[in-house]
């Protein structure tokens, strides 16, 4: 995995409470949990797609590319929360790294939507329609469950 996924992985994993017992095997931890989640996503979106083995083909490379621009999203998503976090437990926050801060979460969500229709229309040149709304769907309720989690962790702004 890239670096910036690591910082990524570091900065989720202490915002999800997930357990790293000693600084030392911090590293170790965040890269088991990374791939851990990455694999089970993999083997869900694997389960639930029924894919032929000529989808398949055709299906994974697209899949792992969408997969490495969704990890571009989330390093963005670990820097915002990254910063916001540093600020709020210092209680220096400023109106103006409010608004800055703002602005990145709404750019994220627009690329995010971009990234989708994209990847949307590369999955329909080699999936069914059906096929294609159901991988998007698991895919939505994935990155749902994740942004559920670190809304529920994520204090309010003071």
């Amino acid at each position: 995995m890239p670096m910036p996924c690591r910082v990524a992985v570091a900065v989720l994993v202490v915002l999800l409470g997930i357990p790293v017992f000693a600084p030392d095997r911090a590293g170790v931890g965040m890269l088991l949990a990374q791939e851990a989640a990455r694999t089970d996503k993999r083997q869900l979106v694997a389960e639930n797609m029924f894919l032929t083995e000529a989808e398949a083909k055709a299906f994974w490379p697209i899949y792992d590319a969408y997969q490495e621009d969704l990890d571009r999203i989330y390093n963005r998503i670990a820097r915002v929360i990254s910063e916001y976090v540093r600020a709020y437990m210092d209680n220096t926050l400023t109106d103006e790294q409010a608004r800055a801060l703002t602005a990145e979460v709404l750019d994220i969500d627009e690329t995010e939507a971009a990234m989708a229709k994209t990847y949307a229309a590369k999955l329909d040149a080699v999936l069914s329609g059906k096929k294609v709304a159901r991988y998007l769907q698991i895919e939505r309720k994935i990155r749902a469950h994740f942004r559920n989690q670190l809304a529920e962790k994520i204090p309010l702004v003071k």
